[in-house]
């Protein structure tokens, strides 16, 4: 009887603490710690919202001018962002932007395969094209200028006039006084000789190394590295002759030819098509000294 007392007594005293009401202090109490709970949830997600956000939108810094327009005619800077999809090029970030928030946003594009060479940019401090510049390679804000040392038409579009003259001062096509023997025989080229030039013709005419060549900056006459490439590529083609081949070295051997070249390879950095510029230069510049070799 003894043992069988404090056995029913512990099962009263459970029994009235499960039903026990409970106090007005527990449920603030309680109810605070939900609120609190529910504002950290909320922060939480809006958070990851946020999150999401940044990585889905791509922001651009992009230089504006238009001498034409009063009220434009002081360069800036307009920011835009753009939805991120991936796969997308400044040349795509920069087109939604001109279709969807301002259709006065000028620049060049063509191909959109890194060919024509026509949006060659200033992107982030460095000559790029834009149609092969992927964004998710980039820092964030990305910052599209035009390219430097050049002059300035509208917005990104500079003149490209004087690059195309210096291109066209070392007659850059083909020329030969030799043909082959038969009317329709072609003028063959062996393959080591087509190996040597084969990495000066990708040049596209894009203008990039020359903007990069503080030789170019401040020597206006200097023909350029984009020019000294086309030069040398018909003058290491064994397909033109001697005789064409001395014509090309009185060009590019004169006071603003090869000799302008400080070998700094600023050049070879930004060209898109990875020729080996500077190379290219320094082999003209032992050739035109071969070629003032006299012995006798």
């Amino acid at each position: 009887m003894s043992t069988q007392i404090p056995k029913q007594t512990e099962e009263s005293t459970e029994a009235e603490t499960e039903t026990e009401p409970a106090s007005k202090g527990d449920e603030r109490r309680a109810e605070k710690r939900r609120r609190a709970a529910d504002r950290r949830e909320q922060r939480q997600q809006e958070e990851a919202e946020k999150a999401a956000a940044d990585e889905s939108t791509v922001e651009l810094k992009v230089f504006r001018y238009d001498p034409q327009v009063e009220g434009k005619q002081e360069p800036r800077f307009d920011t835009f962002h753009v939805p991120f999809t991936k796969g997308m090029t400044v040349l795509d970030a920069l087109m939604y932007a001109r279709d969807t928030y301002d259709s006065s946003l000028t620049f060049r594009h063509s191909c959109r395969q890194a060919v024509c060479g026509s949006d060659a940019m200033f992107v982030n401090g460095g000559q790029k094209l834009a149609c092969k510049t992927q964004i998710s390679e980039l820092e964030h804000p990305v910052r599209v200028e035009p390219l430097p040392h050049a002059e300035v038409t509208k917005d990104l579009v500079v003149d490209m006039e004087h690059f195309y003259e210096q291109m066209e001062a070392v007659e850059p096509y083909f020329q030969t006084n030799e043909y082959p023997d038969g009317e329709l025989e072609e003028q063959r080229q062996d393959r080591e000789n087509r190996e040597k030039i084969k990495m000066s013709t990708r040049c596209i005419w894009c203008g990039a190394c020359m903007s990069s060549c503080n030789i170019a900056a401040g020597d206006n006459e200097y023909l350029g590295p984009a020019a000294i490439n086309k030069a040398y590529r018909f003058a290491m083609d064994e397909r033109e002759g001697e005789d064409i081949k001395q014509k090309r070295l009185e060009i590019i051997e004169q006071e603003h030819g090869v000799w302008r070249c400080q070998t700094q390879f600023s050049c070879t950095e930004v060209c898109p098509k990875d020729i080996p510029l500077t190379e290219h230069i320094q082999e003209l510049k032992r050739e035109a000294v071969k070629n003032n070799l006299k012995f006798w």
